[in-house]
């Protein structure tokens, strides 16, 4: 087979085996793809002849032409592929292991203040159909920190009221299990009761989350029934899903919640990615210190 062929084989392996969305499997094909047009264009190896110094050149052109965190993107799909082609005894050594990769920035997470958290609940009108929809929607994703493929994802079987539980689907089709309030109960009962059967009607899906329609909704729906409740508010943020995990996550922390716990209820698979919810909780602390203390400000005397 030649290079395209193992490509393709890659990018089914990805989805099939790996279990990765379709979204990073294309995302992962479209880097190899970029590798080979750098080896073509510098009549450099590629595929079966790629070398260490085919690896360090293109280092290079990545570094020159991208952020850290894109070339560590990067490297990493191109990584895959070789260890890939390894497993199938198609090369005998991987060109990329000994290349040293930029230090990933440290980035703070955007997270929402209570009251902003408020004042998007108090602009959704909730005697409407829709109202208690997007209200159900922005409760969920606020107290449960669901990535937004895992909320649109739901079913009606996966969330068990009397259990007060619910299934999640994650990354990597890994299931974890994470809690619901009483209040959610409440408002979710509400919800099924009133607002999910006044837009499906006679459609027959066990979507948890629906447009107006009747459809399920989508990652695209969600992102704009929270625009538009930001638009209501007469808000100037932009306030996306995964910025309400964020908030999730950094209110867990500052109220004392322990890292194991919330790493659990995130999904995260190494502890470190649920570590940057620490510096937010020491930030805003420090900050509440030096607003609040007599002595806390340097220019106080």
């Amino acid at each position: 087979m030649n290079a395209r062929e193992w490509t393709t084989l890659f990018k089914d392996y990805l989805t099939g085996i790996r279990h990765y969305s379709p979204h990073t499997a294309t995302a992962y094909e479209s880097d190899v793809a970029d590798f080979a047009a750098f080896c073509e264009r510098e009549d450099l190896g590629f595929f079966n002849q790629a070398s260490e110094r085919t690896a360090k050149f293109y280092m290079s052109e990545l570094n020159a032409k991208y952020p850290p965190q894109t070339v560590i993107r990067k490297v990493s799909a191109i990584r895959a592929y070789f260890y890939f082609l390894l497993d199938q005894e198609e090369i005998q050594t991987h060109p990329f292991l000994s290349v040293k990769l930029p230090k990933r920035p440290r980035v703070t997470p955007e997270f929402l203040y209570d009251d902003e958290v408020e004042k998007m609940f108090a602009a959704i009108d909730i005697d409407t159909p829709r109202g208690m929809r997007d209200y159900t929607v922005l409760f969920l994703l606020y107290t449960s920190g669901l990535r937004v493929s895992e909320l649109v994802g739901l079913t009606l079987k996966d969330i068990d009221l009397n259990a007060r539980i619910m299934k999640v689907r994650g990354k990597g089709q890994k299931d974890r299990i994470v809690p619901i309030s009483d209040e959610f109960k409440t408002q979710y009962e509400s919800y099924l009761l009133i607002s999910r059967p006044a837009y499906v009607k006679k459609k027959r899906h066990t979507k948890v989350f629906v447009n107006q329609k009747g459809d399920p909704i989508t990652p695209a729906g969600v992102r704009y029934l929270l625009k538009e409740i930001m638009r209501v508010s007469a808000s100037f943020l932009n306030v996306t899903p995964h910025m309400l995990r964020h908030t999730f996550a950094s209110h867990m922390i500052k109220k004392g919640a322990d890292l194991r716990s919330v790493q659990e209820l995130l999904g995260h698979a190494n502890l470190s990615s649920t570590q940057i919810y620490t510096h937010i909780a020491k930030d805003d602390m420090l900050e509440k210190y030096q607003a609040a203390h007599p002595r806390g400000k340097k220019n106080d005397v």
